[in-house]
């Protein structure tokens, strides 16, 4: 298939179309409001069903009921949006339903601004409703990589039988890049036979939700941990950029990853032996990705568009939290190429 131009919002609509979905619910809010938008036209031309629900927690509900009827179910928000269907996605969690979420993040807390940011990673990666639970979360950092794994979130929550989370941000929501989509399920999936058919006859099923007794909820929750631990194990993914022969090394993801990229050109040209690690999946966190370079790394420099809520994740992964620098902007301020620069001189040592 040949490429197209297209804005981040609507390829990623596309991409749950090609993937399969065919029900989505939500409500406008900036910078995602064009992933309904486009929904709202093309999914009824494939049978699909659209709603602009009454408001972020109708929304929610909706997929938790569209969920459980076995659909390929998508809603998309930004982070104040978001905020408002974290109970609805605690309660999608805890059934064990498959759901795709879309953040197209933007500056906080609160209502913050429309400009973009990263700091909705502890609400998405540490839970943001109440329990002991996991959400899969997938982080682009380009229009395509966000095409892609939309539709992998689709197969790894149908899978998995989990909400996944494609976290990314305002500008790869808003920017235009060439994009192609070719949709191949690489998971062996299973026929939902779970599934609330409301035929009347037949196996009955039930989605539990309400555990009573401590006992009980204490091994519905091991049960669910159980899963978590086989995603863990089969589920990290990332990218080594420049690794080889690297002694220092940023830890970036998304947005801020494509300006750490185009430092790590101009300190490479000073003469700096720096790369990356960017993490794909930021829940399982790519913990596997420190075991080799622990040794040969003197220092991670972490960058984010957040105050660094990353950070502890990286101080795990690599076992030292004195190897962990933190550079970050926050509020909806996007940082520049020569801060990331300045501030790898910096920690490795000044100017070459």
């Amino acid at each position: 298939m040949a490429k197209v131009l297209m804005k981040g919002n609507e390829a990623v609509g596309k991409a749950a179309i090609e993937a399969g979905c065919r029900y989505f619910f939500g409500y406008p809010i900036t910078p995602q409001s064009e992933v309904p938008e486009y929904l709202s036209s093309e999914l009824p031309k494939v049978g699909g069903v659209f709603v602009q629900a009454e408001s972020e927690v109708a929304a929610i509900n909706m997929v938790y009921g569209a969920a459980g009827a076995g659909a390929r179910v998508l809603t998309s928000s930004s982070s104040p949006g978001i905020a408002l269907k974290q109970e609805g996605i605690g309660y999608i969690s805890n059934a064990g339903l498959p759901a795709v979420i879309i953040n197209m993040m933007r500056g906080g807390p609160g209502l913050g601004t429309i400009q973009p940011g990263q700091a909705d990673y502890n609400m998405t990666v540490k839970g943001g409703s109440n329990g002991d639970y996991h959400d899969i979360v997938l982080a682009p950092a380009s229009v395509q990589e966000a095409v892609d794994m939309v539709m992998e979130a689709f197969d790894l929550a149908d899978y998995y039988g989990t909400p996944v989370i494609v976290l990314a941000d305002g500008l790869i929501g808003q920017m235009m890049e060439p994009v192609e989509f070719n949709y191949v399920c690489k998971k062996e999936l299973a026929p939902k036979t779970w599934a609330l058919t409301g035929k009347g006859d037949g196996e009955k099923h039930m989605i539990q939700n309400l555990v009573i007794e401590p006992d009980e909820c204490e091994a519905w929750n091991k049960s669910h941990f159980e899963k978590y631990a086989v995603i863990e194990a089969n589920e990290q993914a990332w990218e080594e950029y420049l690794m080889e022969d690297a002694e220092y090394a940023f830890v970036s993801y998304g947005t801020s990853s494509r300006i750490v990229r185009s430092a790590i050109s101009y300190l490479r040209e000073a003469g700096y032996k720096v790369g990356m690690i960017r993490p794909k999946t930021l829940w399982p966190f790519p913990a596997k990705a420190f075991e080799k370079l622990d040794k040969k790394i003197k220092k991670y420099m972490d960058v984010e568009m957040s105050m660094g809520q990353m950070v502890q994740d990286v101080a795990y992964a690599c076992n030292d939290k004195n190897k962990i620098e933190f550079y970050g902007r926050t509020g909806g301020v996007v940082p520049a190429v020569d801060e990331i620069v300045e501030f790898g001189k910096r920690v490795m040592g000044g100017d070459k």
